[in-house]
C-alpha cells in the first residue's frame, strides 16, 4: 500500500509548532518584562487565532509554499506585523478593561517581534528537509500528448514540479492502467494525478483504482481543478458562453456580499483619503514645481457592467504621454523625476480612493483598464468581458500574482487570476490580497 503523502502532515506540524511558539514566547517576554504573576494561557487565545489567520492568508500552512524564497520570507514577516497590529486593536480597543494582556503593550510588540523570525526559521528548516522528498515525487498527467506538452510548460512557468509521467489517452487507457499499478506498488512516487477533461469515459475498473489511491494519499484532480488548487487561477480553455451560470460567483449572486464589501470600501476609502491628504498635497506641490503641468492624471476606464468612468491619479508622466504607448515600459522616459518617486512609493494611486468612495471602483478587484485597450482585448479575447462582472479595484488577485502586463498575452494570463477572484470571492481572499499588496509595495515590485 502507498504510504500517506507527507504533505498532509506538514500543515498540522506547523500549526502545532506555532501554537507552542505563541505560548512560550508570550510567557517568556512577560517574565523578562516582569509583567504578571501567573503564566498566560487562555489570554493567548486571541493572539494565537489572529496569528494563525494572518499566516494562513499567505499560505503559511501550505505544503506547496516555497518557504525558502525571499518572497515568502517577506510575506511571513508582514503577516506577523499585521497580526501584531490586529492584536493591539483587539486588546486595547474592543476588549473591556481588566484583561490580562492589557498590562503591557510592550509584551505584545516584543512577542510578535520574536514570533515572526522564529516561526519563519523553523518553516525554512522543515521545508528544506522535505524538499528532496517532494522533488522525487511525480505528477501524473492523463491526456493527449499535445495537452501534456501545454501542461508541462505551464508547470515550468508556474514553478511547480514538472510532471515526469504521462499516460497518453489518444492511444487508449492501457498506459494509464499500467501507471496506476506502478503507483499502487510504490514503484512510482506520485504527488497527484491530473486528468484532462474530455468526452471519453474511463474504463469501468479505473475509477475504483483512483479512489483507492486517493485513500492511500494520492489525490486525483481534473485539470481545471488542479489549476485552481495549485495555482489559484481559472484556465481559459474551460471558459465558454455559459460559464457564468455555473457554480460560484458569490458577488454576482449574493447581494449581501456586495453590500458588506461596499460598506468596507466606504469606511476604508474615507479613512485613506483623510490619512493620505497631507501626502497628496505635498505631491501636488512637487508636481507643479517639477514641470508646471496639471497635478492629476485623468483617463476613461471601464467599470462594472462595462460602464465607463473617469479614473483619477497623481500625474507621473509628461502631459503628452497619453497619446503614445499605452503601456508603461521599464525605465520609461516619459516618467518625470517626481513621477518616478511617486510610483515607487505608490503615492500616485491614492487619489483613486475618490473613485472608490463614489462607487466606481472597489479597493480590491480586477484592474481598471483604459477604454481604448478594453476594445482591443474584447475583440481578441472572447472571455474578457467576464471581468466586468465586478467593480475594478486599486489592487487585486491578478495584480499581486502576475507582473505588470504589456500586451494581449499578459492580459490573458492576468485574466485567469481575475476570473478566479470573481468566482471565489471571500473576505479571507481579500485579506490575503491586502497582505500580498503590502509585500509587493515593500519590495518595490510593479510599475
Amino acid at each position: 500500500m502507498l504510504a500517506t503523502n507527507p504533505n498532509r502532515r506538514i500543515p498540522l506540524l506547523l500549526l502545532a509548532s506555532d501554537l507552542v511558539s505563541v505560548v512560550l514566547v508570550f510567557n517568556l517576554v512577560s517574565y523578562m518584562r516582569g509583567v504578571g504573576a501567573e503564566p498566560f494561557v487562555w489570554a493567548l487565545t486571541g493572539p494565537a487565532i489572529v496569528f494563525f489567520v494572518s499566516v494562513q492568508l499567505i499560505d503559511g500552512y501550505g505544503a506547496r509554499a516555497d518557504m525558502l524564497s525571499v518572497d515568502y520570507s517577506s510575506s511571513h514577516l508582514i503577516a506577523s506585523f499585521s497580526a501584531c497590529i490586529a492584536t493591539l486593536l483587539l486588546t486595547f480597543v474592543f476588549i473591556p478593561a481588566g484583561f490580562e494582556l492589557q498590562a503591557s503593550r510592550a509584551v505584545i510588540l516584543l512577542s510578535f517581534g520574536f514570533l515572526g523570525p522564529l516561526t519563519l526559521a523553523y518553516r525554512r528548516v522543515i521545508y528544506g528537509r522535505t524538499a528532496v522528498a517532494r522533488n522525487e515525487r511525480s505528477i501524473v498527467f492523463v491526456g493527449e500528448k499535445a495537452d501534456f506538452d501545454v501542461f508541462d510548460a505551464e508547470c515550468e512557468r508556474m514553478g511547480t514540479r514538472a510532471p515526469r509521467t504521462h499516460a497518453d489517452t489518444s492511444v487508449g487507457f492501457d498506459s494509464f492502467e499500467r501507471v496506476l499499478d506502478s503507483i499502487a506498488s510504490s514503484r512510482i512516487l506520485v504527488e497527484a494525478i491530473v486528468i484532462k477533461e474530455s468526452g471519453r469515459e474511463l474504463p469501468a475498473d479505473l475509477p475504483l483504482k483512483l479512489v483507492q489511491l486517493y485513500f492511500d494519499g494520492t489525490p486525483t484532480y481534473t485539470l481545471e481543478f488542479f489549476h485552481q488548487v495549485y495555482w489559484r487561477k481559472i484556465p481559459l480553455y474551460r471558459i465558454n458562453p455559459v460559464w457564468l451560470f455555473q457554480e460560484g460567483f458569490q458577488i454576482a449572486r449574493e447581494p449581501v456580499f456586495e453590500r458588506l464589501k461596499r460598506m468596507s470600501d466606504i469606511v476604508l476609502s474615507v479613512l485613506g483619503l483623510v490619512l493620505s491628504a497631507p501626502f497628496i498635497a505635498l505631491a501636488a506641490v512637487a508636481i507643479k514645481l517639477d514641470d508646471g503641468g496639471s497635478v492629476f492624471f485623468r483617463q476613461t476606464r471601464i467599470g462594472r457592467h462595462r460602464v465607463p468612468f473617469m479614473l483619477i491619479k497623481l500625474r507621473t508622466m509628461g502631459e503628452a504621454a497619453a497619446s503614445g504607448d499605452p503601456y508603461t515600459r521599464k525605465d520609461d522616459v516619459r516618467i518625470t523625476r517626481i513621477g518616478r518617486l511617486l510610483r515607487s512609493a505608490r503615492l500616485d494611486e491614492f487619489p483613486q480612493l475618490w473613485n472608490v468612495l463614489r462607487g466606481q471602483m472597489s479597493l480590491i478587484g480586477p484592474r481598471a483598464e483604459w477604454d481604448r485597450l478594453v476594445s482591443q482585448y474584447e475583440r481578441e479575447i472572447p472571455s474578457y468581458h467576464f471581468r466586468h462582472l465586478v467593480k475594478p479595484g486599486i489592487t487585486g488577485w491578478a495584480q499581486v500574482n502576475y507582473r505588470y502586463g504589456t500586451g494581449v498575452q499578459d492580459t490573458l494570463r492576468k485574466l485567469e487570476y481575475d476570473l478566479y477572484y470573481i468566482r471565489n470571492f471571500s473576505f479571507m481572499l481579500d485579506a490575503s490580497i491586502v497582505l500580498k499588496t503590502l509585500h509587493v509595495m515593500l519590495l518595490q515590485k510593479g510599475r
